[in-house]
């Protein structure tokens, strides 16, 4: 989706005008987003232009620390611009009302591109669920059951997520990762170990089979985590328009008279 807003070039121009607070800017978007490694990041790139502020003998190379440091903030502010520069929304939403049903029709180049992207992850979670199927047998029972109920659990989210996109980059690229990354990676290392050596322990103490049954819950966890905050916020989104209507419609407050008793 276009990041070509009036809100983002706003946010551009006004960091190219204050290009010195950089450094600034990095430590905003980890406390906004809630990264810890962000902040960290920041936190980082300000103390240090703090402490060369502070200890440089030379005026000349404290200088040019500091703008080597604003320089590496700026690259890294751009790193980050899921966090902090949020692409356009699919439809304008007048008071927190939902789009009309037809701000989803095939027509619309946002839903085309949410689409798209939703596809892939729809592909990446076949795979995953597909390859489970053909090793059902070199699987322990309850494992298999596992990855099915997490394959559905993560199938909702999805589907949910074509009808309508929350637009949250953190959001995304979690669900992107446990699709695309963490679920197909967990079954094929366990699938590549022999079958003899499923039950040996390995350096962790663990067997392989302990060690299948803990991810695999804890990516269950996940997906419970992702269908919640999913629909959590769909059921906020609800609410929002709820308060609208009885705010602009509630108590005849309408100026509009339709016959209707």
């Amino acid at each position: 989706m276009s990041r070509l807003t009036l809100e983002n070039i706003f946010k551009v121009a006004v960091a190219v005008f204050f290009f010195p607070f950089l450094p600034l800017l990095v430590l905003m978007i980890g406390i906004r987003r809630k990264n810890v490694k962000v902040i960290l990041e920041g936190a980082l790139y300000v103390a240090c232009i703090l402490a060369v502020t502070a200890g440089a003998t030379s005026f000349l190379f404290g200088t040019f620390v500091v703008l080597g440091i604003i320089a590496v903030s700026g690259m890294r502010s751009y790193h980050l611009r899921d966090l902090w520069l949020h692409p356009r929304a699919r439809g304008w939403r007048p008071f927190g009302m939902t789009p009309s049903p037809d701000a989803g029709q095939p027509g619309d180049p946002a839903a085309t591109e949410a689409s798209a992207a939703t596809q892939g992850l729809s592909q990446a979670l076949s795979w995953s669920a597909s390859l489970a199927k053909r090793n059902r047998n070199r699987l322990p029972e309850q494992a298999y059951a596992s990855v099915l109920e997490t394959c559905r659990t993560l199938d909702s989210v999805i589907k949910a997520e074509e009808r309508e996109p929350l637009g949250d980059p953190q959001f995304e690229y979690e669900l992107s990762a446990t699709v695309r990354d963490y679920l197909p990676s967990v079954l094929r290392s366990y699938l590549a170990i022999p079958p003899r050596m499923l039950e040996t322990p390995q350096a962790s103490g663990r067997t392989p089979n302990q060690e299948l049954a803990e991810q695999l819950q804890l990516l269950r966890g996940q997906a419970d985590t992702l269908h919640a905050s999913r629909h959590r916020r769909t059921s906020a989104e609800l609410t929002n328009t709820g308060n609208f209507l009885r705010e602009r419609f509630g108590n005849g407050k309408s100026g509009f008279d339709f016959g209707i008793r």
